[in-house]
């Protein structure tokens, strides 16, 4: 029975992830909540250390020490809704079946994704014979296919990944996450090592099989101007905190978050008046010691006294606005359920 588009596929409720590579442990991630529904691209935008990669490996089960996942739960919900699955309770060979058939993952850098010494094909070969029990003949063939989908001719099976150009790796990592048809796709910054062009040949394509294959997609990035055109929701992070959500549209016209407007002007328009690019002052927190109240505080140009002091619950702005952890939001106009501390996204 197939799922009804727009129904939760992962949740992810008070997700706590630590570094405990020192006496004293690195917060990296700090409570997060999120939810995203199938056939949906949602978009998890920061600067470099805000804690995205981090969630990223935890929802997946790929963090390795000093990283340890010390609360919270992941839980994949099945088509039916009531075959779930909650991947951090998982043992390694329950979770080895579950990767390439329920879920896969396409790393920023190919060419460590990618086995350096192993052939292309046999590289694909492995997956679909392991999950799919294809013959070599057949799974190599099916290689070929895969690397179709995203414009690679098929007698590249035989190159090694130092012989593909940055494009071609990029993209056959992709075909690789595809081979089993996963419901969820996790991207970790995959456009981040090619170039402008690429990137959107790139974008292009993944947009064109998530519409054929009706897989959903989490997207990590640093580039908020690229989710805008991409995501169906976005979700900002900061010092390991969700700080901000919404649809792009929202978020681009009329950000609530000083550091989503902040990250809104790191990049210049595509189109409309030209105006003044301008960074942000300062840099995230260190995340041993989180600073007291809204961690954004130091560099923060609107910060008022509770921002010193007090820590910004995530609030409900009602409706498809999203949500935003800032107490130039707290209202009389904010929804009552805004005070639960795990507004859900």
């Amino acid at each position: 029975m197939s799922a009804t588009p727009g129904t939760p596929l992962l949740t992810v409720r008070d997700l706590h992830v630590d570094y405990f590579d020192q006496e004293n442990p690195v917060h990296a991630v700090r409570g997060v909540d999120l939810t995203l529904r199938r056939g949906e691209t949602l978009g998890i935008v920061g600067e470099s250390g805000c804690g995205k990669s981090t969630l990223v490996t935890a929802m997946t089960r790929l963090e390795r020490p000093p990283a340890v996942t010390t609360a919270g739960s992941v839980i994949l919900h099945g088509h039916d809704g009531a075959d779930n699955t909650d991947i951090l309770r998982l043992t390694e060979r329950q979770l080895a079946a579950l990767r390439w058939e329920k879920m896969a993952i396409v790393f920023q850098s190919a060419m460590n994704a990618l086995n350096p010494v192993l052939r292309l094909g046999t590289q694909f070969a492995d997956v679909l014979r392991k999950h799919r029990g294809l013959s070599k003949k057949a799974a190599w063939e099916r290689a070929g296919e895969l690397l179709g989908m995203v414009g690679i001719p098929a007698d590249r099976l035989r190159s090694y990944a130092h012989e593909l150009s940055g494009g071609m790796r990029q993209r056959a990592t992709i075909a690789l996450a595809l081979a089993c048809q996963p419901d969820l796709v996790v991207m970790d910054e995959p456009t981040t090592a090619v170039d402008v062009v690429m990137q959107r040949q790139i974008l292009r394509q993944v947009a064109r099989l998530k519409r054929e294959l009706g897989f959903s997609v989490v997207f990590i990035t640093h580039d908020l101007s690229l989710l805008i055109e991409i995501a169906d929701r976005i979700a900002v992070m900061y010092a390991g905190k969700i700080v901000e959500t919404g649809p792009p549209r929202r978020l681009y016209e009329d950000p609530r978050h000083p550091y989503t407007t902040a990250l809104r002007g790191a990049f210049p328009p595509l189109h409309g008046e030209r105006r003044e690019i301008t960074g942000i002052p300062g840099s995230p927190p260190g995340l041993r010691t989180p600073p007291p109240g809204c961690s954004f505080h130091p560099r923060c140009a609107q910060r008022l006294d509770a921002c010193d002091r007090e820590e910004p619950l995530l609030l409900r702005l009602g409706g498809e606005a999203g949500d935003v952890a800032c107490h130039l939001h707290r209202n009389p106009a904010t929804t009552p359920e805004a005070e639960d501390r795990h507004a859900r996204t």
